[in-house]
């Protein structure tokens, strides 16, 4: 009999609480990737777009994208947590910790915290805490995801049910550490592209962001090959033309990179993603959507021992084909609007 030596993916009833898994391979990652990362979604926060305008403020040089190295670390996962993944769910408690700079190698480690078996008997839901580490092992994101995965025996017994309780928000005084001292009075706004301080948004402040980007099949292809994603519904088409959708999907991180493009405008100072508190993908993405992006202004809150920059908690919702100068979330039955894709909640550090 001969033995395999490839790998099909962890089902349901392959993981196990408690258990530790550490993701191949690393990754190093260059001023290359962060100009393919530009590329593709057209960011242009000028912390990580300028070397100059981030040397000028204190930084040692421009860092990497905060979603790069989100996207960089998730992919590690997905060969060991989502490759039969049916959909991934949610997210909570991810924290930036440390920025990171091109020449950094990433490496993960995840961590099963919760299992439960879905009514139908034929899925169930993982809950993965994930680390993701440089070269030196210091820690630089961590965060946590669940995600619907089949089981390979729908007959197999079920685990015993464990959903994991996790917080609402990061604290923000947990905020702080992935920005170094800034010089606030070196802080070019005109060169920024916004005038808009921590100060200047209110609570409850509505920003649609007006323009809206299509995305093409073969963009959404190369950004989840950048991040070594593999996800099999990302890519085979010969396989997805029969499932559910007969076509590929976007990955959901490509939504989120582009809906934090978007929001550029209406939060150009925005200038780092210092948590995602929790979130979900609503409905998929194809090839042809064109995606639009609106943010609400939750909380604003002042980060200790920093008087440089304080925290702005917004809600970030992202539609396809629906402009957001209405501020679509929810349709009269309270479901959400056709037109919802992602539904996030993030901390965001800006200049005080």
């Amino acid at each position: 009999m001969a033995v395999t030596k490839t790998n099909p993916g962890n089902f349901f009833e392959d993981f196990a609480m408690g258990q530790i898994i550490r993701h191949a391979t690393p990754r190093t990652v260059t001023r290359g990737d962060a100009a393919l990362y530009m590329g593709l979604y057209g960011p242009r926060f000028a912390v990580q777009s300028s070397n100059a305008f981030a040397s000028a403020i204190g930084y040692p040089e421009n860092p990497l994208d905060d979603m790069l190295v989100f996207h960089t670390v998730f992919g590690k996962t997905v060969p060991d947590v989502s490759l039969n993944a049916i959909a991934n769910l949610g997210y909570a408690a991810g924290r930036f910790i440390k920025p990171v700079y091109p020449g950094a190698t990433l490496s993960t480690v995840s961590e099963v915290i919760g299992l439960k078996e879905n009514s139908n008997g034929k899925t169930g839901t993982v809950y993965v805490r994930s680390t993701g580490s440089d070269e030196s092992g210091d820690k630089v994101l961590e965060y946590t995801r669940w995600v619907m995965v089949r089981k390979c025996d729908p007959d197999s017994a079920p685990p015993e049910a464990v959903v994991p309780e996790l917080p609402d928000r990061v604290d923000p005084a947990h905020l702080g550490a992935a920005v170094p001292k800034l010089d606030i009075s070196k802080y070019d706004f005109d060169l920024a592209g916004s005038p808009h301080r921590w100060g200047d948004y209110e609570v409850g402040e509505k920003i649609d962001h007006v323009d809206g980007m299509t995305i093409e099949e073969a963009e959404h292809q190369i950004a989840t090959r950048l991040y070594q994603n593999t996800a099999k519904v990302h890519f085979n088409q010969h396989t997805e033309a029969q499932g559910r959708f007969g076509r590929r999907l976007i990955y959901g991180g490509v939504v989120i990179s582009l809906a934090r493009a978007l929001s550029f405008n209406g939060l150009g100072n925005a200038f780092h993603v210092a948590a995602i508190n929790g979130g979900r993908h609503v409905a998929p993405l194809f090839a042809g959507d064109t995606v639009y992006a609106w943010s609400q202004i939750l909380e604003r809150a002042e980060i200790p021992g920093r008087s440089d920059m304080g925290a702005l908690r917004i809600r970030q919702v992202a539609t396809k084909n629906h402009d957001c100068s209405q501020f679509p979330l929810h349709a009269a039955d309270g479901k959400y609007h056709e037109s919802v894709i992602l539904d996030l909640d993030l901390w965001v550090a800006i200049p005080r």
